[in-house]
């Protein structure tokens, strides 16, 4: 059995991981997978990882900052895109399709419909969730309103973030070993990680920054590439650590003591897989607002971004029941792409 899956994106971040972890549980029970990405794409997270992919056009609306006029834009650029997905459907004689978010889901969708395939869709932004509903089976991801809903209608289910299978198996004494190279590092205090993923958005730094200013009693440290170049003069190397971009954030989650990271995406799975609590921030990201607090009961505490000092002070003082629910909700998300691969195939058989 095949599986073609249409990856939004360019390949480098978030959802390339998504689709490599869906991957790579279909391919424990035997389906092989080729990929989709835009002919823009680099990719480099699949060439790494030893995978071709084919060139279509999968347009980008915004995802959840999308507006009027960019889902206009990307709306008119579906046409071409269909028929390509539907060419590239039937080259790879694949048995069933997956789209990966956003316009990756979308183009998967009427891709799908074309070619006569299976086709399913993770989906978690407003357009997405519009659009695939309506042609094929749908996998709703913790940001969409619906995922807190009790029922849902018959072609959606809730999936959380499929994650890697070694993301829950940090290990400390690597993190420990890699922080020793940064001189502000001490071993004695307790250590903070900020995120707001692959790119650092403003807000993160802020917030950093805002508990930098108070107190010097934590390791803070920061992690990821500033979207912005003018970001990283904001960045004061004397007072945090900041670890850029990194490959063993696994290792750093389960070393540190804290997170600090943006209410959205697969971090806040990864966060608690390595059993932390987490501090969200609010609107950070496009001022949206996600309440994960919502989906993760017990686990994280929200906060707005000129109150994150308060907020951790409040997350120490309830560490030991933040990390219990912490625990578990890494449990359930460790599962996720297990029970996604077996939804999908089960509909496909």
């Amino acid at each position: 059995m095949k599986c073609l899956l249409i990856v939004t994106g360019r390949g480098l971040g978030g959802d390339a991981m998504i689709a490599l972890n869906t991957m790579s549980a279909l391919e424990k029970r035997g389906v092989e997978c080729d990929v989709a990405l835009d002919e823009s794409a680099p990719g480099l997270l699949f060439e790494k990882n030893g995978y071709s992919w084919h060139k279509i056009s999968v347009p980008q609306a915004g995802g959840h900052s999308a507006t009027k006029l960019s889902a206009l834009k990307g709306a008119l650029k579906l046409i071409s895109a269909t028929f390509k997905a539907r060419k590239a459907i039937k080259k790879s004689k694949a048995d069933f399709v997956l789209g990966i978010l956003g316009g990756g889901a979308i183009v998967a969708s009427l891709g799908g419909k074309f070619a006569r395939k299976p086709t399913f869709s993770l989906i978690s932004t407003p357009l997405d969730s519009r659009v695939c509903p309506k042609f094929n089976h749908c996998y709703i991801l913790p940001e969409l309103n619906k995922f807190r809903w009790d029922k849902l209608p018959k072609n959606m289910e809730k999936s959380f973030y499929p994650l890697s299978d070694d993301m829950g198996k940090g290990e400390s004494d690597i993190a420990l070993q890699k922080l020793k190279q940064y001189p502000n590092f001490d071993e004695n205090k307790k250590t903070i990680v900020f995120s707001s993923g692959s790119s650092i958005f403003k807000g993160i730094i802020d917030g950093i920054n805002i508990v930098a200013d108070k107190t010097d009693e934590y390791n803070l440290v920061l992690v990821g590439l500033p979207l912005k170049d003018e970001y990283y003069d904001l960045i004061d190397e004397n007072k945090i650590i900041y670890a850029g971009y990194i490959d063993w954030i696994n290792h750093l989650f389960k070393f540190a003591d804290l997170t600090v990271l943006t209410d959205d995406g697969v971090s806040l799975e990864e966060a608690f897989t390595n059993g932390k609590p987490i501090v969200a921030l609010a609107r950070v990201k496009w001022g949206r607002y996600q309440n994960m607090a919502g989906v993760f009961k017990g686990a994280m505490i929200e906060s707005d971004v000129g109150d994150v000092y308060e907020s951790i002070q409040e997350a120490f003082e309830n560490y030991d029941s933040l990390q219990e629910n912490a625990l578990y909700y890494g449990d359930v998300c460790m599962n996720a792409a297990d029970n996604l691969a077996d939804s999908i195939l089960k509909k496909v058989e």
